[in-house]
C-alpha cells in the first residue's frame, strides 16, 4: 500500500458541514503503541480535508491548532469539518476525527485574507543548510511502526535536546489522489517530537505530546520539511518541543507540542 489512508465516503450536508470517512493503513502506526496511528498523518490528513474545506479566493490557513484527546486507534475514522465563526476576512474552522465512537483529536484552524504585504516584510528566523549534501540520520530509528519506516531523514546538526533534521516522504495521504506540498509537508511536523530527545537511550521517561500548534507566515513548497529543534523539560513533569518550520527555500512558520513527561518503569 502506496498510502496512509483510503477514503471511503465523503459527504456535504445543506449547512456545508463535510463528513468524511477514512481507512487508515498500517503506513500510519505510530511509534508509541502498535495498534495507534502516529500524530504525524493524522495531521496530514485533517489537512488533506481542511484544503478541500469550502475554499476562498485569496484567504489561506495562518494557523492550525491540534488537540489530541487519547490514543488514536487504528482503523477506521471520520473527520467532520464545519466553519464555526464565519467572517469576510479571517474564519474559523474546526474539524473533528473521531474513531470507535470516540473523539480522537480536535483541530481549529484560522483561515485569513491574503494581501500584497512585501513593503513591510521581514523574517527573523534565520535560512538553515539544506538537506542535498547531508547524510542519512538513523536517529529516528530506534522508534517502532510502520510510519517511521516511510519518512527518509537526513541531518548533520543534531544532539541530546537540540538539532536540525530534514525529513521527506513519497508516499501519498488519500489514496488515488495527488498529495500537494502542504498537506505532504506539514504532515511529517509532529515527528519533530521524537527526533532529538533531551535523553539518551534506552529512554527512562516517555514524553507524549498532547498537542501540535502550527503557525505558517508562508505555505511550504515542495517535499522536504526541514525541523529546527529545541526540545526541553521542566521540573514538574511537563515539557515542550519547539521548532522553526523549514523548506527548501527558507523557513516558513513555527510548530509547538506541549509535553507530558511520564517514567518508564
Amino acid at each position: 500500500m502506496s498510502a496512509y489512508y483510503q477514503l471511503l465516503e465523503r459527504t456535504i450536508n445543506d449547512e456545508g458541514v463535510v463528513q468524511a470517512r477514512y481507512q487508515s493503513t498500517m503506513n500510519t502506526q505510530g511509534a508509541w503503541n502498535p495498534d495507534e496511528q502516529h500524530m504525524s498523518p493524522a495531521t496530514g490528513v485533517i489537512c488533506a480535508e481542511l484544503e478541500q474545506f469550502a475554499p476562498r479566493e485569496n484567504m489561506r490557513i495562518g494557523r492550525i491548532s491540534f488537540d489530541i484527546f487519547g490514543l488514536i486507534s487504528l482503523g477506521e475514522i471520520e473527520i467532520t469539518t464545519q466553519v464555526i465563526r464565519p467572517g469576510k476576512t479571517i474564519e474559523l474552522i474546526e474539524s473533528i476525527m473521531t474513531g470507535q465512537g470516540k473523539t480522537l483529536v480536535v483541530a481549529r484552524t484560522w483561515r485569513m485574507i491574503t494581501q500584497d504585504s512585501s513593503v513591510i516584510a521581514g523574517l527573523e528566523d534565520q535560512v538553515v543548510e539544506t538537506p542535498e549534501n547531508m547524510p542519512d540520520f538513523d536517529g529516528i530509528r530506534k522508534w517502532p511502526g510502520r510510519f517511521i519506516k516511510t519518512v527518509e531523514a537526513r541531518s548533520s546538526q543534531y544532539r541530546n535536546g537540540k538539532g536540525l533534521v530534514w525529513l521527506k516522504t513519497d508516499l501519498e495521504m488519500v489514496e488515488g489522489q495527488k498529495t500537494s506540498d502542504f498537506v505532504n509537508v506539514v504532515s511529517m511536523v509532529d515527528i519533530a517530537n521524537g527526533i532529538i530527545p533531551r535523553q539518551s537511550t534506552p529512554l527512562k521517561w516517555g514524553f507524549p505530546n498532547l498537542d501540535l500548534q502550527l503557525h505558517f507566515y508562508r505555505l511550504p513548497q515542495g517535499k522536504w520539511l526541514g525541523l529546527e529543534t529545541v526540545q526541553q523539560y521542566g521540573a514538574d513533569g511537563i515539557g515542550l518541543t519547539s521548532s522553526i518550520l523549514h523548506d527548501v527555500h527558507g523557513p516558513f512558520g513555527r510548530s509547538e507540542q506541549i509535553l507530558t513527561l511520564r517514567k518508564i518503569d
